[in-house]
C-alpha cells in the first residue's frame, strides 16, 4: 500500500509538467473567466471532475495521455466560443438567454425557483449591486454566465 509505482520525484515533475502545460494551454485558449463561485458550485465542479475521471482517462494514466485529454477539452471550449461568438442560435443553444428575475421592484418569486436561485443569494447580490430595497430595482437579470445584474429606478441609481 505504501510503495510507489515510480520514484517520488516523477510524481513531481509529472504534477510541475501538468500544471504548466494546462496553465499555459488555458492562458492562450482565451478562456473566460468563471466568476466568483459559491462553496457549493466550486464542490460541484470537484466532484464532477472526480466522477468522470476515469472515464476520460480509462486505463491510461500516461503524462503524455493526460496533455493530450486537457488539450482536447479546450480546443473544444475554444471552439465552442468561437461558434458562439460567430453564431447567434448557436450561442443560445449552448448558452442558454438571460432570464428576468424582478421588474419594477417586484421579485418574481417562481423564476428565482426555476432558476434555483434563493432569496438570500438574490438579496446579497442586489445588496452587492448598492440597492438596499428590492423597491429600489427596476429590473433584475440573471444572465447567462449565472451573474445577476441590476437596473435602478430613475432617482436610485
Amino acid at each position: 500500500m505504501f510503495e510507489l509505482g515510480m520514484p517520488w520525484w516523477e510524481f513531481v515533475l509529472r504534477a510541475v509538467a501538468v500544471y504548466v502545460a494546462v496553465l499555459l494551454m488555458v492562458r492562450f485558449s482565451g478562456k473566460r473567466t468563471v466568476g466568483q463561485f459559491t462553496p457549493f458550485d466550486l464542490l460541484v465542479v470537484v466532484l464532477l471532475g472526480t466522477a468522470v475521471q476515469n472515464s476520460l482517462i480509462g486505463s491510461d494514466t500516461s503524462l503524455l495521455g493526460g496533455l493530450i485529454l486537457a488539450a482536447t477539452l479546450l480546443v473544444l471550449n475554444w471552439t465552442v466560443g468561437k461558434l458562439s461568438a460567430k453564431s447567434r442560435a448557436f450561442d443560445r443553444i449552448v448558452e442558454g438567454k438571460p432570464v428576468i428575475l424582478a421588474r419594477r421592484g417586484e421579485l418574481y418569486r417562481d423564476e428565482l425557483t426555476r432558476q434555483s436561485v434563493s432569496e438570500q443569494d438574490f438579496a446579497i447580490a442586489r445588496r452587492s449591486a448598492g440597492y438596499v430595497s428590492i423597491s429600489e430595482v427596476e429590473l433584475a437579470v440573471l444572465e447567462t454566465s449565472g451573474e445577476i445584474t441590476f437596473m435602478g429606478k430613475k432617482g436610485h441609481e
